[in-house]
């Protein structure tokens, strides 16, 4: 015990001097929001990286998709990296900083509201943000309750407590950059804390070899299919195939996780930064999940009915040595309050810069939002833990559930809308209205009226899945059908694309020579 709290104390200690270090970037807007969109390879790699993954994924979804899929669900994590990571980062890293640094934006609402001389669209989608960002928060302490309880015995509410009290500071003093270093620090920890976990577990039943074998035997839900979840597509392809299009093309449109972007420094960030977070991906995610493919041995099915998904994942770590567990809670622990912090800076910014000043406030100067900024931090951080106190003390399952409403609602509104605005002259206001109606709409039907829609999409990740395609056909065929957007606005939103550079010779080869 002594061990876990004395690495408690040094984790915690180490946030809060990060913020404070932090302090001096933070005082103007850019340097809060975005660090002055100076930030290095490593850092922004890290903050989005650790901004992706969370408690939800470690406790949550690895133990319940896990469970379902068996060994195959590791095939999410190498989704989450090729598609999630390594193809977020070519196709949009470099267009993304280019195209909003031209229009001056500093958030999703902003860039819409410049790139399509549209304050509704501002409005609009910095009201979907803030509605559906709070259940996401919420559900990030859902993953710490039966850890602490396990490892300290301590009542979840006052995790919740501790949680967003720190993760409030640090973000509060040291903006956008205190949270980028403390990424850094958190994802460290996060690395180091998977690779041994899953070998201290496998080594329960023999290894790797002898766990496998252990898993074939196991017959589940499928008695007729011989060593199902040990299978290279598992039981289930189908609907493998929906959690990893929700879980890694998702994060193409949420703006917490598209924001990193932003804040890129140069071309060598966009060359480093997309190698660096795409192995931070295939070790977190591809080990989180495949770890969670080995949960039939831990537990039995009456256990699962009877404590939830969520026991999975701590049932197979309680036997590990104390020193282990001790990481595993700090690993834990890393992976939300990373998340949170992202999370917390993105709503208090678009309610701030997109919702609040020019709306509510006319004319409000740089001060006047840099309070508002940390103010409405405080507020989010405060509404996101009685959500989830009340989440805990009442068995209030829905609000769980939420987490992959809430994602598939963000991704199905904003995904199609924002790649088509980098990439397409031709995308319109009236598609992006349409998109962000169809995608927040279709998973709000989804929550409510869950059992009148077809079987496939009765599942809130299947449906979320379907909305985020759907806006690849909903968008093109609206900006057919509507008036062209004025062509001296886009033009000058995509000059920022042709802009000569200078680049050394041995990367490009000059056509005279």
């Amino acid at each position: 015990m002594l061990i876990k709290i004395l690495m408690l104390v040094v984790f915690f200690a180490v946030l809060i001097a990060v913020g404070v270090m932090s302090r001096k970037s933070a005082k103007n807007v850019d340097g809060f929001v975005l660090g002055g969109r100076s930030v290095g390879p490593w850092l922004t790699a890290f903050a989005y990286g650790t901004s992706y993954f969370s408690a939800v994924i470690f406790i949550g979804y690895a133990g319940q998709f896990g469970w379902k899929f068996g060994v195959a669900s590791t095939w999410i994590g190498i989704g989450n990296a090729v598609i999630g990571s390594l193809l977020a980062w070519v196709i949009l890293g470099r267009r993304t900083r280019l195209m909003t640094h031209k229009l001056d934006s500093s958030t999703m609402p902003e860039f819409f509201a410049k790139r399509f001389d549209s304050k509704g669209l501002r409005i609009g989608s910095s009201l979907i943000i803030f509605v559906f960002l709070i259940p996401y928060t919420a559900s990030l302490y859902n993953g710490l309750s039966r850890l602490f309880e396990m490892a300290f015995h301590v009542d979840y509410k006052y995790c919740i407590i501790a949680m967003a009290v720190l993760t409030g500071i640090y973000v509060i003093v040291g903006g956008y950059m205190a949270t980028a270093i403390n990424d850094f620090i958190q994802g460290i920890i996060m690395l180091i804390g998977i690779v041994a976990v899953i070998l201290a577990v496998l080594n329960i039943n023999g290894g790797f070899t002898g766990s496998m074998i252990e898993l074939s035997k196991v017959a589940g839900d499928f008695p007729e299919y011989n060593g199902a979840y040990t299978s290279f597509a598992g039981p289930l392809p189908v609907d493998l195939l929906g959690v990893v299009i929700l879980t890694s093309l998702g994060t193409w449109g949420l703006p917490q996780m598209v924001q990193k972007f932003y804040a890129i420094k140069h071309e060598d960030a966009i060359k480093k930064g997309t190698i660096i977070s795409t192995f931070f991906a295939i070790v977190v995610a591809g080990g989180c999940y495949f770890l969670g493919g080995f949960g039939r041995l831990f537990l039995t099915q009456e256990q699962v009915d009877a404590m939830g998904y969520d026991a999975i994942v701590p049932s197979m770590l309680a036997n590990l040595p104390d020193i282990l567990i001790a990481i595993v809670v700090i690993l834990v622990l890393s992976a939300s309050m990373s998340t949170l912090s992202s999370l917390v800076l993105t709503s208090s910014s678009t309610l701030t810069l997109d919702f609040i000043s020019g709306t509510v406030v006319k004319n409000m100067g740089e001060k006047a939002k840099l309070i508002w900024l940390r103010a409405l931090v405080v507020v989010f951080i405060i509404i996101s833990s009685i959500i989830a106190l009340i989440q805990y003390s009442s068995n209030v399952t829905f609000i769980a559930q939420l987490m992959g409403v809430s994602w598939g609602a963000l991704a199905g509104a904003f995904l199609a809308p924002f790649l088509f605005s980098l990439y397409w002259k031709r995308t319109t206001k009236a598609s992006c209205w349409v998109c962000f109606i169809f995608g927040s709409c279709l998973m709000v039907a989804n929550m409510l009226f869950r059992a009148f829609f077809p079987t496939l999409l009765q599942s809130p990740i299947n449906c979320g899945a379907f909305a985020m395609l759907a806006g690849f056909i909903i968008v093109p065929v609206v900006s057919i059908l509507t008036k062209a957007p004025d062509k001296t606005a886009v033009e000058e939103a995509f000059s920022s694309y042709e802009r000569p550079v200078t680049v050394m010779s041995k990367s490009i080869l000059k056509e005279d020579e």
